[in-house]
Order: C-alpha cells, then sequence, then structure tokens
C-alpha cells in the first residue's frame, strides 16, 4: 500500500483525484470532513444514545456523543505521532503532494469521531435486537426472497455498516447526486474498521478486521470504488486489507471505552476506588513516579480517579503509536491483522478492566433490564414499520406508512428499487432513532401512551 493512494481526497460522484494535501484557503480536504461529520444530524442523535447506561439519569455518564467526541481527541494524537514519525521516515512523497501529519492527524480524528454513528438504541444489544427479529418467525415472509447476503446483513445487523450507510447514501428523495455527507475516501476508508461484508464470516480467523463486517449489499459497490482509489488490495471475494490507519482509530476506541467506562462505573457507585485506583496504576506502571507528589494532593477520590484516567490514557497512546510504527512494514503489505493495544504491556490490566466491567457495569440489574425492553421495543417497531410498508389495503397500515420519513419511505415509492431495499430502509430508521425516541415512539404506537 502507498501512502500517497491512502491520502485520496476523492469523494463519492467525483471522479477526478486531487492532490490530498493541497490548500487553496482555510481547511485541507481532511479538515473538511471532521466538520461534515460535526453537523451532520446522525452525529447528534449519538447525544442520547447508549454507552454503557441505557436511558441514563445522571448527566455525567457517557453518552455515545461524548465517547465519540474522547475517541477523536485520543485518535487526533494518535494520528499526529504516527504521522510525524512515518513522514520524517521519508518525507520527499509527502513534500510532493501536500500531505502532511496534521492530515494524518484530521483523517483519523474524524475517522473516530463518526465511529459510532450507525449504532442503533441501547448500544449493542439494540444490534442483536435487530438481528434477532430477521431471524424471528415474525420476518420470515420479508425475507425470504433476499439472497443469503442480503439475510445476513439483517441477521447480524451490524452498527459499523450502518454507520458506513449513513455516511455514504443519499436518499433519491432528497438529491440526485447520491454522495452520503461527502468525505474523502481517505476518511471512509479509514472509518471502515471491517473492510468486508456480511458474508463469508470470518470471525474465527481471529484477525481484527475479519471480527465483524462493515457494509452492507446496498454499499459493496460503493466501498468496492473506494477501495479501488485507495489501492487496497481484495483478500477474496468481498473482503479487503484495511486502510492503515483503521488500526489507530480501533487503538482510539478501545482506549476509550476500556478506561472511561471503567472510570464512569465508580461514578455510579458499582465499582469502589481501590479497584479503580489498582487497575489504572497496573497500566501506568513506574510511569506513576512521575506524577505521585500532584497524585497525593488531590483529595477528591473522583478526581484522584480522573487524574489516573488520564495518565493511563495517555501511557496507552503512547504504547499503540509505537507498536503501530513498529510493525509499520507489515501493515502496509498486509501480513498485520491485530489490535494494537493487545500487543501492549498494559494488555493483562485491560483484560482484568474488561472483566470487571462485564460483571459489574454491563451486566448490572439496572442495564439488563433496559436492554431486555429494549429488544420489545426495536422488535416491536420494525414489526409495526414493515407491516405498514409492506401491507398496501389495512387501514391503520396506510396511516403508519405517512409517519415514517420520506428519506426512509417514499409514498411513491420512487427509492424502493428492491425488496431488501425497502426492508434494509425500515431497518435503518429505526436503528437511527435514539433510545427515548424509540421508547416514546412505541409507547405512542402500541396506544400506551398518547
Amino acid at each position: 500500500m502507498d501512502w500517497i493512494k491512502l491520502f485520496s481526497s476523492r469523494r463519492i460522484g467525483v471522479k477526478r483525484r486531487k492532490m490530498p494535501g493541497k490548500i487553496k484557503e482555510g481547511r485541507s480536504e481532511f479538515q473538511r470532513d471532521f466538520d461534515r461529520v460535526i453537523f451532520a444530524p446522525s452525529f447528534r442523535h449519538l447525544q442520547s444514545k447508549t454507552q454503557v447506561v441505557p436511558l441514563p439519569v445522571n448527566d455525567f455518564v457517557h453518552t455515545r456523543l461524548t465517547h465519540s467526541l474522547e475517541a477523536s481527541c485520543v485518535g487526533r494524537s494518535l494520528g499526529r505521532i504516527v504521522g510525524d514519525r512515518i513522514i520524517q521516515q521519508d518525507p520527499a512523497p509527502f513534500e510532493e503532494t501536500g500531505v502532511t501529519s496534521a492530515d494524518f492527524e484530521s483523517v483519523v480524528a474524524t475517522a473516530c469521531l463518526a465511529h459510532d454513528i450507525g449504532n442503533p438504541p441501547f448500544g449493542h444489544s439494540g444490534e442483536e435486537a435487530i438481528g434477532e427479529f430477521f431471524s424471528s418467525a415474525k420476518a420470515q415472509a420479508y425475507i425470504e426472497e433476499l439472497t443469503d447476503a442480503e439475510r445476513a446483513d439483517l441477521q447480524n445487523f451490524e452498527g459499523n455498516a450502518a454507520g458506513f450507510r449513513l455516511l455514504t447514501y443519499t436518499a433519491p428523495t432528497h438529491s440526485e447526486v447520491a454522495m452520503g455527507i461527502g468525505l474523502t475516501f481517505a476518511t471512509l476508508g479509514t472509518f471502515t474498521k471491517y473492510p468486508k461484508g456480511s458474508l463469508p464470516k470470518l470471525k474465527s480467523t481471529g484477525n481484527a478486521s475479519e471480527r465483524k463486517f462493515g457494509f452492507f449489499q446496498s454499499e459493496k459497490e460503493i466501498f468496492r470504488e473506494i477501495a479501488e482509489d485507495l489501492d487496497l488490495p481484495e483478500k477474496q471475494q468481498d473482503v479487503w486489507y484495511r486502510h492503515p490507519l483503521a488500526f489507530l482509530v480501533e487503538a482510539a476506541d478501545d482506549i476509550c471505552y476500556s478506561i472511561i467506562d471503567f472510570e464512569d462505573g465508580y461514578k455510579l457507585g458499582r465499582l469502589d476506588f481501590n479497584t479503580v485506583e489498582a487497575c489504572f496504576l497496573e497500566i501506568i506502571g513506574e510511569d506513576i513516579s512521575r506524577f505521585e507528589r500532584r497524585y497525593k494532593e488531590i483529595l477528591d477520590f473522583k478526581e484522584k480517579a480522573g487524574f489516573l484516567r488520564s495518565i493511563a490514557i495517555n501511557h496507552l497512546v503512547g504504547e499503540a503509536a509505537n507498536i503501530f510504527t513498529d510493525n509499520l512494514a507489515e501493515i502496509m503489505n498486509g501480513d498485520f491483522d491485530k489490535h494494537l493495544i493487545e500487543l501492549g504491556s498494559a494488555n493483562q490490566a485491560l483484560k482484568e478492566i474488561s472483566a470487571i466491567s462485564v460483571e459489574r457495569l454491563y451486566r448490572a440489574e439496572p442495564v439488563v433490564i433496559v436492554e431486555v425492553a429494549g429488544f420489545e421495543v426495536l422488535s416491536g417497531l420494525l414489526g409495526m414499520y414493515l407491516g405498514a410498508v409492506f401491507n398496501d389495503k389495512s387501514p391503520s397500515a396506510k396511516m403508519i406508512r405517512h409517519l415514517i420519513p420520506d428519506v426512509y419511505f417514499d409514498i411513491g415509492r420512487r427509492q424502493f428499487s428492491s425488496h431488501y431495499q425497502r426492508i434494509i430502509n425500515i431497518a435503518m430508521y429505526v436503528a437511527s432513532m435514539t433510545d427515548t425516541y424509540a421508547v416514546s415512539t412505541f409507547r405512542q404506537l402500541k396506544g400506551i401512551s398518547i
């Protein structure tokens, strides 16, 4: 793989390549990407989507929005460190095209900012709820004529693929130009941590890029075009090698949810301070000696936890950057396919944090109760909307159809070129809802509250 090709500033619907780093005035092409994500409505929806606690009543608990902002900050640091090192090793091609370490920074930061943009309500349990619905008897009439890959898209519904669709799809009712929110191919490639379709299933390979899938069948040809422009090699049919910077996006996400979710657990009272302190100190190791005096001066335990969290993140950023650059040759030729932080000295401490988080945070009774309710809510909404779309004669179906935004259902059906397209649109409509909107809509349509 070639860095200059990997920094393609081409966008969907544009045939001509631009010199990636050239700035006429103001922002670079990659800085424009960051701004476009910030102003996207689907990004704002993350404010009311679950990170750790569904429907939180405490305002200090992270949502998907705050998590994404923090992951973007970590990704920005990783991008800058790695970019500086790579350009210093061989500056000539970068000088010729104008690509700088600021472009590495912008691309990684933007991909991190958008990495959860496709997550449905209720976090990962929301993905499972949508998949369970399409695997149930209630959905068989809708999916029986689909291809195996189309069924797999729905029965294994994936927020990463939904995110790629949100970034690249434009409804025909909204524009004759299909470009999504208009991101560069460099950013879209970096965003796609899992550059494969829902089939074949390759999770058993243990490769980081094959644990999930990154695009639906409806966007497969769009990703193919992006991959060809970036010169990402195709491993096998519908399976590509990762854009190298996707490893940094994954590391930023891993660092943030591991460390910050753990701190949230303490703030919620589900973890004691001694547990949090011990785990964070295990990550930091001998580095704590540089901060010991300052740490002892902090009196409030929550402030102490926050102080250790910041040092732990900084330590993990340094490790991830070192692992990336140490394995750069293998990454560039496709021989490396692992989580960066799993190769660091803090891996055992992170495993311990993960085990404690699963037991005492993610499986805490209040969380599980809401997630179980989420299965009923999402299944109920999918059943009502699909019934309305495919049942022309029912009076109630006609009324429900008028409630579906035209980006997902056009009364004239101009955008429904296939049976699969109708279904994926409805799945995306439900997935796009916030936790609170999904609950309130379900209650209203079921007549529980009016």
